[in-house]
Parts: structure tokens; sequence; C-alpha cells
């Protein structure tokens, strides 16, 4: 059993908190880095573009793995990455071609292995989800982001709506707006790309 805390160790929590500025801060607020996100929307609405788009910006913070389950290497993959433009935080940013949770999880286990976590698509990992609480707490100074498929307006399946419960932030993506929810406050829609956005529903 885990000691109580008392008033004083609360007061003298240090969270790790990333001091996001700009259209991040109006979305998302000032995250703390620990937890999960989870972000979810149709095929073709702007899922990957976006977590990319969120990777390079976490990248300005600390170190940022992507796991690129679904899609891996791929041209899509290249142009996406030299669109949004990751030379400014290359030191910073690992992409992963298709690494098993298993594999991964042993990368995470090193030292001075990245931060945050990128999982696209949490449909492709097959994890249950007291295997995803496990993965989560066995790495309480990391922060998880996964990309989920959608079914409907909700994340598709039954591990990423509990996910969705859990997560600290939720982020819904449609015709290239992406809306958070954000325990650390933000709430603003974030356009991931402006002439799609423009265009959807034309």
């Amino acid at each position: 059993m885990k000691r109580a805390l008392t008033l004083c160790d609360i007061y003298n929590y240090k969270p790790d908190v990333l001091d996001f500025e700009g259209e991040w801060l109006e979305s998302i607020g000032r995250p703390e880095l620990t937890g999960s996100w989870i972000i979810w929307g149709g095929s073709a609405n702007g899922k990957t573009r976006y977590a990319l788009q969120l990777a390079k910006c976490l990248a300005r913070y600390t170190r940022v793995v992507y796991d690129s389950l679904e899609e891996g290497l791929s041209y899509s993959m290249k142009n996406a990455i030299e669109q949004i433009g990751f030379a400014d935080v290359r030191r910073n940013f690992t992409l992963l071609d298709k690494e098993p949770v298993a594999e991964l999880s042993e990368r995470l286990s090193r030292q001075r292995s990245p931060r945050v976590v990128i999982i696209d698509s949490l449909q492709y990992t097959g994890l249950t989800y007291s295997e995803y609480r496990k993965l989560r707490d066995s790495y309480r100074n990391k922060l998880f982001v996964f990309v989920s498929h959608a079914d409907g307006h909700e994340p598709k399946g039954t591990v990423a709506r509990s996910i969705k419960y859990d997560a600290f932030v939720k982020i819904y993506v449609e015709g290239y707006k992406a809306y958070p929810q954000s325990r650390y406050g933000g709430g603003k829609e974030y356009v991931i790309w402006q002439y799609g956005a423009d265009q959807y529903g034309h």
C-alpha cells in the first residue's frame, strides 16, 4: 500500500508543465508532461497531420517519438513531415516504422528515452484497456498521445472510448479542424489546414 500524501507533500509537488504559447496555449492550455491524451476523427479529416503538428510543438520542449503503427515510413508520411518542417526540432523527434508496443515499451525503459510517445493508431496496438493502464502507469514520467479511428463522433471501440474518459486532453478532428477538451485550459478550435477546412463540406 502506498503512503498517503500529506498537505506538505501536495504543496511541494512540482509538476513538469509545458509552457505552450500562441494557438497551442489557446487550444490546450499549459499541460503537464504525464498521463495520456487521445486524438480521434474520421478518415481523411486531418488526424495524422494534426498529430505531427502536435509532435513538432512538443519537440520544442522535450524528446518525442512517433510510432507510426498504421502507416509506417511511407511516401505520404515523408511528405507530411517535410510539409510541416521538423528541421528546427530534428534532435528531439524520432519516427518509428511500425514498432510493436512490446518493443516500444522496452525502448521507453532505457535511460534518456523520449518523454512523449505518440502512437498512431490505437487500433493497431492490440492493447486491452488493462494493458493500456499498465503501460501508462509503468511510465508515469511520460506523456502518451493516442491517435484513434472514429465511430461517428466518438473514438472507435471500447478500449478507445475508455481511454477517452481517462485522458487529460481529448481532441476530436473533423474537416481539418481540431476541437480540444483539456483539463489544462484552452478549448479554442485549432485549424490544421486552412484550405482543407475552407473546402470541407463544399
